[in-house]
C-alpha cells in the first residue's frame, strides 16, 4: 500500500486531491495539511511515501526553499506538485528543490493517480507540456553537485565505503525503505543505473573521496 499525504490551502482542494488519491485500491492517505508549515510538523509521524502538494494558489519562491528544507530535516519525499500553469514556475529550480513530479491543475484523475504510483517507485514525473519547456536531463545532471541534497552526499560516501542497505539504514538511523528512495533519487541525478557507477561519478565530480 502506497502512503499519501495531501497538502492545499484549500479544505476543497484536499478533500477532492483525497478522492482522486482513493479511487486507486493501492493508495491510501495518512494525512493532509493546510499549508507547508503543518507538512512539516506532520511528515515525520506520518511518513507518507508520497506527498501531493497543491500550489496552485502559492508559488512564491519560498515555497521551493521550504519544500527543499522539508526533506532535507526529514527524509526524501515522493514530492507531487500540482501548478496552475507550467510556463508559471522555474522548473529547474522546482527540480533542484527536491521535487519529483510537476502537473498542471488541468491534469486528469487518472494522470493523478499514475503519477503517484510511479514516484512512490522512485520515478520522476513531468507533464509532456513542462519537458517541452525543460530539458530535464541537460539541466539537472549538469550540476549534480548542487542537485544531490547533503544526506545524498552522505549516502553516496557510505556507497564508495561499501555499505549495503541495511548498514546505511543503520548507521543514518532511517528504515531501508529509505535508503532506497535516497538510492534512486541519486542514481536519477546523476544519471547511473547502479552502486558502482554512482560511486565512479561521484569521486569523478568530487562528491566523495575513497
Amino acid at each position: 500500500m502506497i502512503r499519501v499525504m495531501v497538502v492545499a490551502t484549500s479544505p476543497v482542494v484536499r478533500a477532492g486531491l483525497s478522492a482522486v488519491v482513493t479511487t486507486n485500491p493501492r493508495l491510501t492517505v495518512v494525512g493532509s495539511a493546510s499549508d507547508l508549515d503543518v507538512l512539516a510538523r506532520e511528515v515525520g509521524q506520518l511518513q507518507p511515501d508520497v506527498v501531493l502538494v497543491d500550489l496552485s494558489s502559492n508559488l512564491q519562491q519560498s515555497v521551493w526553499e521550504k519544500l527543499l528544507l522539508i526533506q532535507e530535516e526529514q527524509y526524501p519525499l515522493g514530492m507531487i506538485v500540482i501548478v496552475e500553469g507550467l510556463d508559471s514556475i522555474d522548473l529547474e529550480t522546482a527540480l533542484r528543490s527536491g521535487i519529483r513530479g510537476i502537473l498542471p491543475s488541468s491534469s486528469t484523475e487518472s494522470e493523478i493517480v499514475a503519477a503517484v504510483e510511479a514516484i512512490a517507485f522512485g520515478l520522476v514525473v513531468l507533464h509532456p507540456d513542462a519537458v517541452e519547456l525543460l530539458s530535464i536531463r541537460e539541466k539537472v545532471v549538469t550540476n549534480p553537485v548542487q542537485s544531490l541534497t547533503p544526506r545524498e552526499i552522505e549516502v553516496l560516501g557510505m556507497l564508495g565505503s561499501g555499505l549495503g542497505n541495511k548498514a546505511i539504514a543503520k548507521r543514518l538511523h532511517i528504515s531501508e525503505h529509505t535508503v532506497k528512495f535516497h538510492l534512486s533519487s541519486i542514481f536519477q541525478k546523476l544519471s547511473v543505473s547502479s552502486r558502482t557507477e554512482a560511486v565512479a561519478v561521484g569521486v569523478r565530480l568530487g562528491l566523495i573521496m575513497l
